[in-house]
C-alpha cells in the first residue's frame, strides 16, 4: 500500500493523499471546474507546476489568473510560446530571456533587423496555432555540465552566458515546449491550451542585460488573456491610456517639451506647465511649513569627498555624472540631497531639545539614465525631488512615522488620489547597521501603520541595505499603481557622517534619520497627474481657470472689465480678443481644457451678467459676476 501524506489547505482543512500526488490531481478532487481555472500551485510557500509531485506533508494554495502569481506564470508561459513561434518562423534568431512584466510579457531576440508589423502579425498567428495544439510545458532537471553541452549543441550563446553565472553544483531546470527548449526556473502552465487571447503590442530595442556596452537586441512585447472579453477590455484600456499619455497631452496643452539641443531627459517647462508646477510647489511649501518642516536650499554640486563619505561614489557611481575639476578638487552633480541636509545639521552642536528636526527641500538632482529608459516626465535625467529628512531620537520614531503617514495620505488625497497600496519592506540579506536598530525601526514602521489602521503588505527583504521602508502606491483613474511616497530609515549615513546630539544625560548620542520623498519627484508626479486627469485639471490646478470670450469686438471693452475683475480676485484668466467666430473660440478653449468660459455679448453687457460654460458640460446658464466667482472659488477650495 502506498505511503500517505497530509495536505493542509488555506482554510486549515487537512486531507490525506498518496505520496507523489500532483496539485492538479488535488484540484480535480476539489472540483473539476475549479481545477481548470488554476494555473499554478504554491506548495510550502514555493510556486510549482500543476503536475509537480508532492512527496511530503505540505501546505498548498492554488492561484488562478485573478492572482498576481497566476498572472506572472501565465504571462511568462506566454513569453515561451512567443519565443517558440519566433524560432519556427525565423530559425536564424538567437533567443535570450523573456520574463513576465506588470501587464504582459516580452522576449528579447538577437536579430539584425527589427521585426516589422507584418512579421508581428505572423508571429501572433503562429502563437494562436501552437496554443490550440495544447502543447505541454515539460520540465527537466540537469546538471550544469549537461545543460552547457545541450545549449552549445543548440548554438545558443546567450543561454551559455547565463549558465556561466550559475554555481557549478546548482541543479538546472529547462522547459520543453514542442520543438522549443528554454533555460528556465519555471513554473509554467500545464499546456498552451490555457492561452486563449493573444496580442503582440510593440517592438523596441534593448541592450543585452541592460548593458550599453553589449549588443542591442530586438524586444517584442505582448499580452495574453484566458478569454477574449478580458483582452478586449485591456485593449480599450490601452487606447484610453494612449489618449491620456502625458507626452501627447504635454504637447497639445503646451505644458513642457524636450530638446535634443539641450540634451535628452532634461525638461523645459513652458508657461502653462510652469504655472501648474508653481501651484504644486506653493501648496507643498504651505503644507510643510504648517507641519513644522524647515525648508532649506542646497547647491547642485558637491566635492568628491562628500560623495565618498556618503558612499555614493562606491555604490552609486554608475548613476552619477562625471566629475568636473574646480580649484584642484573634483565636484559632482548631486544625485541626492541627503549629504547636504546632514551638513546643515552638523553645522552646529545639537541638543535633544531641538529634536526632531525636519529639513525639507524641493531639490533638483541629476542621475544618469540610459536613453532607452527615458520616458517623458516619468523618467528623466534631471528632476526635482520633494525631499525631507527627519532627524530624531529613538523615542520619537513612532510618533514621527505616524505623523508622516497622516501627512502623506492627506496630501495625496488633496491631489485627487483616494486608493492606496502600502508595503513595508524589511531587512535584506546584505545590510548595514545593528540588527537591534533594524528591529526597532521595522517595529516603529509596523506599529505606525497599525495604529493608523492602514492595511499593508510585508515585502520581506525588500528594504534598502541601509534601512527598512514604507512605500505608498497610489491608484490612478485607470486603476494603475504608481509608487510615490517612500518613508525610509537610514542607519548608514548617520554613522558615516558621525551625526550626534547631546542627550539629557549630557552624553553624545547617534540620532535616527528618516528619508522621505512624498511626491517622488515633481516631474514624474506631474506626468502622473496629467494622465490621471487626462489633462482636465481640477480648477485649483488648472493653468488657466477662465477664458473670457466676447461674441464680437463690440464687446471687447466689457470682456476686458470682467477679465480685470477676475485677475484682481486672484483668478487665472485669459481673454480671447481674436477676430474669430465665437464657435471657433469655444472649441479652442475646450481643446485647451480650460475649466470655465465666460461668454459676453449684448445681453450680458445690458444686464451686467456672464453666460458661463463648463468644460465638458456645456452651458451652465447666466450668472452675475459674484455668482460666477462663487462657483469657481467653491471648486478651488474643495479641490474637486
Amino acid at each position: 500500500m502506498a505511503d500517505k501524506i497530509v495536505i493542509r489547505f488555506p482554510d486549515g482543512a487537512e486531507k490525506e493523499f498518496e505520496t507523489g500526488v500532483s496539485p492538479l490531481q488535488i484540484a480535480e478532487g476539489i472540483n473539476p471546474q475549479f481545477a481548470i481555472r488554476q494555473l499554478v500551485a504554491e506548495v510550502n510557500g514555493k510556486l510549482v507546476d500543476m503536475n509537480y509531485h508532492i512527496n511530503q506533508n505540505s501546505e498548498i494554495m492554488f492561484h488562478s489568473f485573478n492572482s498576481e502569481q497566476g498572472k506572472e506564470v501565465y504571462w511568462h508561459s506566454s513569453a515561451h510560446l512567443m519565443a517558440q513561434a519566433v524560432r519556427q518562423l525565423f530559425p536564424e534568431v538567437k533567443v535570450t530571456i523573456g520574463p513576465s512584466i506588470e501587464n504582459g510579457f516580452y522576449y528579447d531576440f538577437d536579430r539584425e533587423q527589427s521585426f516589422t508589423d507584418e512579421e508581428l502579425l505572423a508571429i501572433e498567428e503562429r502563437m494562436h496555432k501552437l496554443a490550440k495544439e495544447k502543447l505541454p510545458f515539460l520540465r527537466q532537471e540537469l546538471s550544469k555540465k549537461e545543460a552547457m553541452a545541450m545549449f552549445k549543441k543548440m548554438n545558443e550563446p546567450y543561454k551559455i552566458e547565463l549558465l556561466e553565472d550559475i554555481d557549478d553544483n546548482e541543479v538546472i531546470s529547462i522547459y520543453t515546449l514542442g520543438d522549443f527548449v528554454d533555460l528556465c526556473r519555471g513554473p509554467h502552465l500545464e499546456h498552451t491550451g490555457k492561452i486563449k487571447a493573444i496580442k503582440l503590442l510593440k517592438t523596441s530595442g534593448a541592450y543585452w542585460r541592460g548593458d550599453v556596452s553589449k549588443k542591442m537586441l530586438k524586444r517584442i512585447y505582448g499580452i495574453t488573456y484566458p478569454n477574449k472579453k478580458d483582452m478586449k477590455k485591456y485593449l480599450l484600456f490601452l487606447e484610453e491610456a494612449r489618449k491620456r499619455d502625458h507626452r501627447k497631452l504635454g504637447k497639445e496643452l503646451d505644458l513642457f517639451s524636450f530638446s535634443d539641443d539641450i540634451g535628452q531627459g532634461l525638461c523645459l517647462w513652458h508657461p502653462n506647465g510652469a504655472m501648474v508646477r508653481s501651484i504644486i510647489e506653493d501648496y507643498w511649501k504651505k503644507k510643510h511649513y504648517a507641519a513644522d518642516y524647515k525648508i532649506v536650499y542646497t547647491p547642485h554640486i558637491g566635492k568628491a569627498e562628500l560623495w565618498q563619505t556618503s558612499g555614493h561614489l562606491d555604490f552609486y557611481s554608475e548613476s552619477m555624472y562625471s566629475a568636473i575639476e574646480v580649484d584642484g578638487s573634483d565636484f559632482y552633480l548631486k544625485p541626492m540631497n541627503c549629504p547636504f541636509h546632514i551638513e546643515i545639521y552638523k553645522s552646529t552642536k545639537r541638543s535633544y531639545r531641538e529634536l526632531p528636526l525636519k529639513y525639507s527641500e524641493l531639490g533638483t538632482v541629476y542621475r544618469y539614465e540610459p536613453s532607452g529608459a527615458l520616458n517623458g516626465l516619468k523618467r528623466v535625467r534631471g528632476f526635482t525631488q520633494d525631499d525631507a529628512h527627519i532627524i530624531c531620537t529613538e523615542e520619537q520614531l513612532l510618533e514621527e512615522v505616524e505623523k508622516l503617514l497622516d501627512f502623506s495620505m492627506s496630501m495625496l488625497q488633496d491631489f485627487g488620489f483616494e486608493e492606496f497600496r502600502v508595503k513595508l519592506a524589511t531587512m535584506p540579506d546584505k545590510s548595514v547597521g545593528d540588527a537591534k536598530d533594524w528591529d526597532k525601526a521595522i517595529k516603529s514602521l509596523q506599529n505606525a501603520l497599525e495604529k493608523n489602521n492602514i492595511k499593508f503588505e510585508v515585502d520581506e527583504g525588500g528594504g534598502a541595505f541601509y534601512g527598512p521602508k514604507i512605500d505608498i502606491h497610489i491608484k490612478d483613474s485607470l486603476n494603475r499603481l504608481w509608487q510615490l511616497t517612500t518613508i525610509q530609515f537610514d542607519f548608514n549615513l548617520a554613522e558615516r557622517f558621525k551625526m550626534e546630539y547631546i542627550g539629557a544625560d549630557n552624553q553624545a548620542h547617534r540620532p535616527f534619520m528618516i528619508h522621505r520623498a512624498l511626491l517622488g519627484s515633481i516631474e514624474r508626479f506631474f506626468g502622473i497627474l496629467i494622465e490621471h486627469y487626462a489633462g482636465n485639471f481640477p480648477v485649483w490646478l488648472a493653468p488657466v481657470q477662465v477664458m473670457v470670450i466676447p461674441l464680437s469686438e463690440n464687446y471687447n471693452h466689457y470682456a476686458e472689465r470682467k477679465y480685470t475683475k477676475l485677475r484682481e480676485q486672484g483668478i487665472r484668466v485669459e481673454c480671447d480678443f481674436r477676430n474669430e467666430k465665437v464657435g471657433y473660440k469655444i472649441r479652442e478653449a475646450e481643446m485647451s481644457k480650460i475649466p470655465f468660459m465666460y461668454i459676453v455679448g449684448a445681453r450680458e453687457e445690458d444686464t451686467n451678467t456672464i453666460a458661463v460654460r463648463r468644460h465638458g458640460s456645456g452651458d451652465l446658464g447666466t450668472f452675475t459676476f459674484d455668482e460666477a466667482l462663487k462657483v469657481i472659488r467653491g471648486e478651488i477650495q474643495e479641490r474637486t
